[in-house]
């Protein structure tokens, strides 16, 4: 947590634990002090139950007790309150003043663009970040980049809340569709027609044409798949620090090892000609295949397998978050009942489902890319409106919602465009300096600055958002939840912008005392603005 943060929640608890007991209060050795930000501002700036918390067992009227409590803290007031009001049931609520959000802005300044907002809620924990594995059969299509997108910004999240973050892509390099596409690039490398069932598009085409005559054509080209997507994604500044090969993983006996497991736990049996894994004893609303009755593995035992791995790398207390296609929902049950039978903790496997995303362009939605003939390919998306914008689009809404991606508003240069939005906060606050040092502004030092004279309605708006940034972070990345920095992020831009049409900074008429105040504020606003947009993996640009 923020310094300035910390502070003024320990000042306030300790004022209440002072109030509690001045009033008669037996306070239990392990009572905590509930503080939170009201919901509506005229509520005033921080909220305690305290009173509700502790009345019963004091056998005292919240509401009464809460009104004591008010009235105590009025007389003996903590540092930066300026007003203590009752609310509810017996809410008791604070109204702090300016000087509270004046070290906002030092400790913005001081922590800058690497520290502020920083927090070590994970101390060191190993998380897996499994998304996008996509197979390596063709380009990813816009919908993986949705995931991409979310899965990226989970991991920089979960960094900077202080875990040891992994990348992870899961090749599905085995099975079927792996000798239909490689069978598909053979057939048009010869001139021949693709097999039933096998890979059409473009760019089949445009891949055999480029394959040598002499390769193996599943191996070339799954490299060539892979050299695509890790390209497309790079452009989206997703990069991974594992690449795991699900054939590799059959190849190192991993999966006989797993049905060994599953056998010592009793957690499996033969049927029908088919080998089983009990499922239905650990949650799941069926048994499911793991062999068929032709020998064959299902795509399920790889996985337990691939799971297993995951979860031996990351340590004991480790994390597996995976990131799934809308067509993966019924699969959570049956993974989290696999690794209950391998005696794992089903907790540390999360999974979080994306849904699909709808593509429109000027109203009109958009569904087929010439190059694929039955998708849009994520490089198609980037093209058009941009990786930042195509970023910050894919991470608007929670996962859980069926978003319309407007491509011709994400790549218009205007105010309505959300990332320009944001991004054009930043560069405002930029050009502020730049004007400042092209006037021969001298900049003092943070410590020489009166931060006291930032009282204009506009400048204390910027200021209580900020203090809020590093909340925003540490509940984004326990709920897993990217959307809550950009909704933040342009409540924030708007706050800014008010500022920059309302207060001037330098020029006749502004004092110098306040201009260095002023250039203070727009620094840690800019400082607010490259984290928030860092934490998505956006840019923040100078000028737009």
């Amino acid at each position: 947590m923020c310094q300035f943060m910390a502070d003024i929640r320990t000042s306030l608890s300790d004022a209440l634990r002072g109030a509690l007991v001045a009033v008669g209060i037996d306070l239990p050795a392990d009572f905590q002090v509930g503080l939170e930000r009201p919901a509506r501002r005229e509520h005033g700036d921080w909220s305690s139950n305290a009173a509700l918390a502790i009345a019963k067992g004091a056998g005292r009227n919240p509401r009464e007790l809460a009104a004591e409590l008010s009235a105590w803290l009025e007389e003996n007031q903590p540092e930066h309150v300026a007003e203590v009001s009752v609310a509810g049931p017996g809410f008791v609520n604070f109204k702090l003043a300016p000087s509270w959000l004046h070290s906002v802005v030092a400790d913005a300044v001081g922590a800058g663009v690497y520290g502020f907002g920083r927090q070590n809620l994970g101390e060191g924990r190993t998380v897996i970040v499994e998304f996008v594995s996509a197979n390596p059969t063709g380009p990813v299509h816009a919908g993986h980049g949705r995931g991409a997108a979310y899965g990226d910004a989970v991991a920089r999240l979960l960094e900077w809340c202080g875990h040891d973050v992994q990348r992870e892509f899961y090749i599905n390099d085995r099975g079927t569709q792996m000798e239909l596409y490689g069978a598909s690039l053979a057939a048009l490398r010869a001139g021949e027609p693709v097999p039933e069932d096998g890979y059409n598009g473009q760019y089949i085409a445009e891949w055999a044409s480029e394959m040598p005559a002499d390769a193996d054509a599943r191996q070339w080209g799954r490299e060539r798949a892979l050299a695509d997507q890790r390209d497309v994604l790079g452009s989206m500044a997703v990069a991974f620090d594992t690449w795991s090969s699900e054939q590799a993983l059959v190849d190192s006996g991993a999966i006989d090892d797993t049905l060994a497991a599953l056998d010592a736990a009793g957690a499996s049996y033969e049927a029908d000609g088919a080998f089983w894994l009990r499922s239905s004893d650990y949650g799941d609303d069926k048994d499911r295949v793991l062999i068929k009755s032709d020998g064959e593995y299902t795509y399920l035992l790889p996985d337990i397998a691939y799971h297993r791995d995951k979860l031996d790398r990351s340590g004991q207390e480790g994390l597996l978050i995976n990131v799934w296609g809308a067509d993966h929902h019924g699969y959570v049950a049956r993974m989290k009942a696999a690794m209950a039978a391998l005696g794992c903790d089903p907790s540390r496997l999360e999974v979080v489902v994306t849904q699909l995303v709808r593509l429109e362009r000027d109203g009109e939605e958009v569904r087929l890319s010439k190059r694929t003939g039955d998708l849009i390919e994520l490089q198609d998306v980037i093209h058009e409106v941009g990786a930042d914008a195509a970023r910050f689009t894919y991470l608007l809404q929670s996962m859980d919602t069926a978003p319309t991606f407007d491509l011709a508003k994400a790549a218009a240069q205007v105010m309505e465009n959300p990332v320009f939005y944001v991004q054009m906060a930043h560069a405002r606050v930029c050009s502020i300096a730049a004007r400042a040092q092209a006037d021969g502004v001298e900049r003092q030092g943070i410590n020489q600055v009166d931060l006291s004279l930032l009282v204009h309605e506009r400048e204390l708006e910027i200021m209580r958002q900020l203090s809020t940034l590093g909340e925003v972070i540490a509940a984004a990345a326990e709920e897993r939840a990217p959307h809550r920095v950009t909704a933040w992020l342009r409540d924030f831009a708007a706050a800014v912008h008010s500022f920059y049409h309302d207060c001037y900074v330098v020029g006749s008429g502004i004092a110098p005392e306040l201009t260095q105040a002023r250039l203070m504020l727009i620094d840690a606003a800019r400082v607010g603005l490259a984290v928030g947009l860092g934490t998505l993996g956006v840019n923040a640009p100078e000028s737009m």
